[in-house]
């Protein structure tokens, strides 16, 4: 790590994006909500009507979002897809960094769900690789690599004192992680480096705290493969 800069990413433009889903299987599961939200509390907010897809009532419960909700209120999938892929260029263009909880997820079922509806993925309307992304999850693990506990968003908002209310809604969690990726470089000054740096290190935090958890399960006699890809899983990539 470097000194903190003047131009700390913390400090540029930036924007925080959430996806609700289905399930938690990128290849199959759709995008229920989104939001977009900046630090200004200007939000956008979508609702597909997963065309045609299920809410299973465990997704339901947690998201408050049911599927009868989805289709009355929600717009068609495709066009749902096409505009937060859209809106995420957008920022990336304008030079915002994007800040997202968890990543490799997100990011990974935006792609699947522009394939899906035969729309351009974020990365075809850049030109360029996604970047740069702040990922909270990535940006913990490595600040206070040997802190116990969980690391859901719940629990960092928790433990970096940012409110979070309505957790597992898209509005409530992209501000968290907006708020929880602040807090983190004010905690932490060597993490206070222009966008395009903090992108790279998270690319090698990810892939190392991806083989460390690995050997770990392995170690554990537990069958692991653990993608430590990021900001996008690798195709077929796992966890």
């Amino acid at each position: 790590m470097s000194a903190p800069t003047a131009t700390s990413w913390h400090r540029g433009p930036l924007a925080s994006y959430d996806c609700e889903t289905n399930g938690v299987d990128i290849h199959t599961h759709r995008i229920v909500s989104a939001a977009l939200i900046h630090p200004n509390g200007q939000t956008t907010h979508w609702l597909s009507d997963l065309d045609g897809a299920e809410i299973p009532k465990a997704a339901s419960d947690v998201r408050g979002i049911s599927t009868e909700h989805a289709r009355a209120h929600g717009r068609p999938a495709k066009q749902v897809v096409d505009q937060i892929a859209h809106a995420l260029t957008g920022e990336l263009a304008g030079q915002a960094a994007l800040v997202v909880m968890n990543a490799p997820f997100d990011l990974s079922l935006l792609d699947v769900e522009c394939h899906r509806h035969g729309v351009a993925t974020v990365a075809e309307r850049l030109g360029t690789a996604i970047a740069p992304v702040v990922d909270p999850l990535v940006l913990d693990r490595a600040a206070d690599r040997f802190r116990r506990g969980k690391r859901t968003l719940e629990a960092l908002a928790a433990h970096y004192g940012v409110p979070l209310t309505d957790a597992h809604t898209a509005d409530a969690d992209a501000g968290a992680a907006l708020d929880v990726a602040c807090a983190i470089a004010e905690k932490f000054p060597d993490l206070q480096v222009p966008a395009e740096v903090l992108h790279g290190w998270q690319v090698q935090w990810h892939a190392r705290w991806a083989q460390d958890f690995e050997a770990h399960l392995k170690q554990s006699g537990k069958a692991a493969s653990i993608d430590g890809s990021w900001p996008l899983r690798s195709i077929g990539g796992k966890a």
